[in-house]
């Protein structure tokens, strides 16, 4: 079955030109860093999600709804909880980063956490970037959260949803205590072992100084790929050209530099 998607709005020239492709599906807007439950499906980083794999800024529900899916059956699968969703690690100050494909004028944007409200941002009824990004204090909420993020709309009566898994101030994507704090015994065992190790292995090791050349990132960037967050100012190679990233976002199957050139990429 032949399936429509939508794209975002491109601002361009002077006030009131725009460039906008939209579908029949009249998709909107959705969180795409940290990645959200449908930036996960939509990468490719988790399978068998379902047609919300395709359309993650879809997940359109009436407001006050406190559910990942916005409680839409069709998008079941971002309220199973059974599925161990990867939490990406963060500080305790996160920014999150929404795509708008459909940009409607705002009433604010909502930011939960047990059902408990931790952020409002005004949208003053306005139509909003084609790229929006909050900062959001989550000290107050360590370890292993999942934070609901509500777009609502200022002139319908519905709101678009994102779920985002996150370890908050912790090391590692699964959240709970790092593992790795042990390690500052080091140095209780650094003076018995360096004097008899240093002088006779440093000669034989000293060619392993060449192994980090590998993990270097190639100069002007690689071949774009989905499922990568990439930044303003990171340059990729696609079917050929070079592009520039112009908003940070989390790269996904259909987002191909050539199809977002303005809106996301800038040609080189």
């Amino acid at each position: 079955m032949r399936r429509s998607i939508a794209y975002p709005l491109v601002a361009l020239g002077a006030a009131g030109s725009t460039l906008a492709v939209t579908s029949p599906a009249l998709a909107h807007g959705y969180v795409s860093a940290p990645p959200s439950r449908q930036a996960l499906c939509a990468s490719g980083a988790v399978k068998d999600c379902g047609p919300i794999q395709f359309e993650p800024q879809s997940v359109e529900a009436p407001k006050g709804q406190r559910s990942c899916n916005g409680g839409v059956a069709q998008w079941s699968v971002l309220a199973d909880e059974s599925r161990n969703w990867p939490a990406k690690a963060v500080g305790t100050k996160v920014t999150f980063t929404w795509v708008m494909t459909a940009r409607h004028r705002t009433s604010n944007w909502e930011y939960f956490i047990g059902g408990k409200k931790i952020a409002t941002v005004d949208g003053g009824n306005q139509q909003p970037n084609a790229v929006e990004t909050h900062n959001v204090d989550l000290s107050a909420f360590p370890g292993r959260q999942t934070v609901l993020a509500v777009w609502n709309i200022g002139d319908t009566p519905n709101a678009f949803y994102s779920c985002i898994d996150l370890n908050v101030g912790g090391g590692s994507d699964t959240g709970g205590t790092p593992t790795t704090a042990p390690t500052t015994q080091a140095p209780t065992t650094a003076p018995t072992t360096a004097p008899t190790t240093a002088p006779t292995t440093a000669p034989t090791t000293a060619p392993t100084t060449s192994a980090p050349v590998t993990d270097a990132p190639a100069a002007g960037g690689g071949e774009w790929a989905p499922g990568v967050a990439y930044k303003a100012g990171d340059e990729v190679t696609f079917e050929g050209k070079k592009y520039k990233c112009r908003q940070a976002h989390s790269s996904i199957r259909s987002w191909e530099p050539s199809i977002f050139t303005l809106a996301l990429w800038l040609p080189l």
